[in-house]
């Protein structure tokens, strides 16, 4: 019984000492292992760490980068306003200028081709001289005079565009006079006057005038040659030059006022075509293309005046018209002022129209800012 007492005491002694070998193994070689080589541990695991690949910190976008890539971009590109005009002006001057033709063609047939219209041009025609102020004859203007002065201001118009270098311009100024030109001569035949009343003056001088059509174009040509500082002044000068040699050949017999009006508005519409024909060297440089405020008054005032005044003449011919059948005595003041009225009234009108679109496409406004110079700030003790 000893032994079997003995047995268990020794069993478990034996047991806890097998437990206690297979545990401290695993710690006493840890042990080993940490006091020995510590870093041959770990070696392997740092080793088989690859580097991460590292890039440099970029900027977040912004919402304003797309806004300025495209002004950027933008503004590399040429500017087409530099090299023609803009797409809404050239399509106005063709527009004015049918629109004048068509008023031509208009005072044309019925001067011309009513009984009432040759009633009335001959009551004009017949007592202009007795009935407006002899001024008005512009001491009897002489043909050789109103050519001479005509032929002056064409070669000026020549002249100031080959200085300014404006090429394009003064081959637009040729094939406009060369155009006027023919349209006096050749118009004439190819316009008959039938005699559908009893005329008194001669039929010989026919629609249009050719003095009258020499002193418009020749007013035009200058208007659209000079710079733009002195645009204003020629235009109000070819206002006043057209009026003068349109009245005067009314006052000494030369031409029936349709003859005039129709040389003015077919003046003014050849000039629109050459103005729609506008380019580069035709305008204005990029760096003095400005707004003009001689420009805007005197266009505004140009064409309310002619408006104004053809205004007032259709007026007076609606009051006189009932005596134009008959050739009236009464009628033929009112007859006669008319016709002054209505030829400064055209005058006026395609001048001032010709003069606002000689501006807008020879100095367009571009996106590029071409406006000159900034305003000065306020000086110190300005009112």
């Amino acid at each position: 019984m000893t032994q079997h007492e003995s047995a268990p005491e020794d069993e478990p002694r034996a047991n806890g000492s097998a437990n206690a070998s297979v545990g401290s193994a695993p710690s006493d070689s840890v042990a080993a292992g940490d006091a020995t080589t510590p870093t041959a541990q770990w070696a392997p695991l740092e080793e088989r760490r690859e580097p991460q690949p590292t890039s440099a910190p970029t900027a977040a976008p912004t919402a304003e980068d797309p806004l300025s890539a495209q002004i950027d971009a933008s503004l590399a590109q040429p500017d087409p306003l530099a090299l023609r005009p803009r797409t809404s002006s050239v399509v106005l001057c063709v527009v004015f200028g049918v629109a004048f033709l068509g008023v031509a063609a208009a005072v044309y047939w019925l001067g011309v081709h009513t009984v009432d219209g040759q009633s009335y041009e001959d009551l004009a025609i017949m007592n202009f001289a007795n009935t407006m102020p002899a001024w008005l004859s512009f001491g009897n203007l002489k043909s050789g005079l109103v050519i001479g002065v005509s032929l002056a201001f064409g070669a000026a118009a020549m002249l100031v565009a080959a200085a300014r270098k404006r090429w394009w311009l003064l081959g637009q100024l040729a094939v406009f006079a060369a155009v006027a030109f023919a349209a006096a001569k050749l118009l004439k035949p190819l316009l008959p006057r039938p005699l559908l009343v009893h005329v008194e003056s001669s039929v010989n001088n026919s629609a249009p005038s050719g003095h009258t059509m020499l002193a418009a174009a020749a007013g035009l040509m200058l208007l659209a040659a000079v710079p733009r500082a002195w645009r204003a002044c020629a235009a109000v000068l070819s206002t006043v030059f057209t009026s003068i040699v349109g009245v005067s050949v009314i006052y000494d017999r030369w031409h029936r006022p349709v003859d005039v009006v129709m040389s003015v508005c077919i003046a003014g519409a050849c000039m629109m075509f050459a103005l729609a024909c506008t380019r580069a060297s035709g305008m204005d440089r990029t760096g003095s293309r400005a707004s003009s405020p001689s420009v805007q008054i005197a266009a505004t005032a140009l064409i309310t005046l002619g408006l104004c005044a053809i205004a007032y003449g259709t007026y007076v011919l609606w009051q006189v018209f009932p005596g134009l059948q008959y050739a009236s005595a009464w009628a033929a003041p009112g007859a006669c002022a008319a016709a002054a009225a209505m030829v400064v009234g055209f005058a006026g009108l395609v001048n001032g129209m010709v003069l606002m679109m000689r501006q807008i496409t020879a100095a367009p406004l571009t996106r590029l800012g071409l406006i000159g110079e900034p305003p000065a700030p306020p000086r110190k003790g300005a009112a």
